[in-house]
């Protein structure tokens, strides 16, 4: 789960990263209103959507007076911002941020983020703020700086003055970068993140150090313990699709192809889609439906597949462990009994009574193709999908 920018920072601000004044508006006269109650002489005006690159995109405006917050506001307002993150589609912007403006001195980029390989939380960071770390890593390297944080300690003191004396933070400031570097580690370890990142962390000209930009992002499956976090779920800013699945209990990526995918198991659906880019097809969706394909539960399936209008075959890839392949061909049956699918379907079953699936399918007299093997689920389902649409 992602949130937006001003959601981090109240966060961020809990555990003590230094934040500076801003406010929440969803009209222009809120946002003019917004600027006089901050105060100050110049305002940012930021778009709120799930992406980074905003200011790229120009969804960040900077104003001084009345009049250019207004215009900004109206212009922000309903615009679809589109991002390199985004991708083509982009995102609605419902919200605006209007923070204070401040001298800024220089810009750090800092990031903690979970290193998979190491199996610890690592901090991230550079002394050039205000860029992409995809960017970063590949013009400037060596300005990268990485620190392992050991779990059963936490990020330690010695660690962040290390970390500030390598970005050129004078001593003046150790004990604020300190407070600000654990902080935020804190923040991700306590709310079960799985990211917080800060671009740019700045250093004002009177010597503070402010999180000018912010963006976390939280394990889902730890959200039953933050009852209060997972209400700053913004479904607007989501793949619709994604956003369905999910409360639906289903895990769904929605992607590019036109072979839609209705698989148990991660590990396969992973493999099922390689297996179709391999046969000349492209994925349309990862959908793992999990270990009960139950026929509510594979009509639900069914249904979200088919909403995505791009998907003109789909291909039902089950392997049987504890469950059991004629309950799961009975739940396939009813579910395109109920449904009208209209593109080929290609169902492929192995495990615990895959004959008597095989047959319950076979005796439905329905137009479903079938598959013993994963390569030949995979060559169906591209052929079936040529076929259609008179492809070659």
């Amino acid at each position: 789960m992602e949130i937006h920018e001003y959601q981090a920072k109240e966060l961020l601000a809990e555990f003590g990263v230094g934040v500076g004044p801003g406010g929440l508006a969803y009209s222009p006269e809120q946002a003019v209103y917004r600027a006089k109650e901050i105060g100050g002489e110049v305002w940012a005006v930021k778009a709120q959507i799930h992406s980074g690159a905003r200011g790229k995109a120009g969804g960040i405006k900077i104003c001084k007076t009345d009049d250019e917050i207004w215009a900004a506001a109206d212009e922000l307002l309903g615009k679809r911002l589109i991002t390199h993150q985004t991708g083509p589609q982009g995102k609605v912007v419902h919200r605006l941020y209007i923070e204070q403006g401040c001298d800024i001195k220089r810009e750090i980029y800092l990031a903690f983020v979970l290193d998979r390989a190491a199996e610890r939380v690592t901090v991230v960071a550079s002394s050039e703020g205000g860029m992409d770390i995809e960017q970063l890593a590949e013009e400037k390297p060596e300005s990268i700086i990485k620190i392992h944080v050991e779990p059963a300690v936490g990020l330690q003191d010695f660690q962040a003055r290390e970390l500030a004396f390598a970005l050129g933070l004078p001593a003046s400031m150790m004990s604020q970068a300190v407070t600000t570097f654990q902080g935020a580690y804190r923040a991700m370890r306590d709310l079960d993140g799985t990211m917080v990142e800060i671009n740019p962390l700045v250093v004002t000209g009177d010597g503070r150090l402010l999180a000018l930009d912010g963006k976390m992002s939280f394990d889902d499956n730890a959200m039953f313990r933050h009852p209060k976090l997972a209400e700053l779920r913004d479904k607007s800013q989501e793949d619709p699709r994604e956003m369905q699945a999910a409360d639906r209990g289903l895990s769904y990526v929605g992607l590019d192809g036109n072979i839609g995918n209705i698989i148990n198991g991660a590990g396969l659906a992973m493999a099922s889609m390689d297996m179709i880019q391999h046969a000349g097809g492209e994925p349309a969706n990862f959908l793992d439906i999990g270990g009960g394909a139950s026929a509510e539960r594979t009509a639900k399936a069914f249904r979200l597949v088919l909403a995505d209008e791009n998907v003109e075959t789909i291909l039902v890839n089950i392997f049987a462990g504890i469950n059991r392949c004629d309950w799961i061909a009975e739940g396939v049956v009813q579910a395109v009994q109920k449904i009208d699918i209209g593109v080929p379907l290609i169902v492929r079953l192995s495990g615990t009574n895959v004959e008597e699936g095989r047959k319950i399918i076979k005796d439905s007299g329905l137009d479903i193709i079938m598959a013993n093997t994963l390569k030949e689920a995979a060559d169906k389902s591209v052929a079936a999908w040529k076929a259609h649409t008179g492809k070659s």
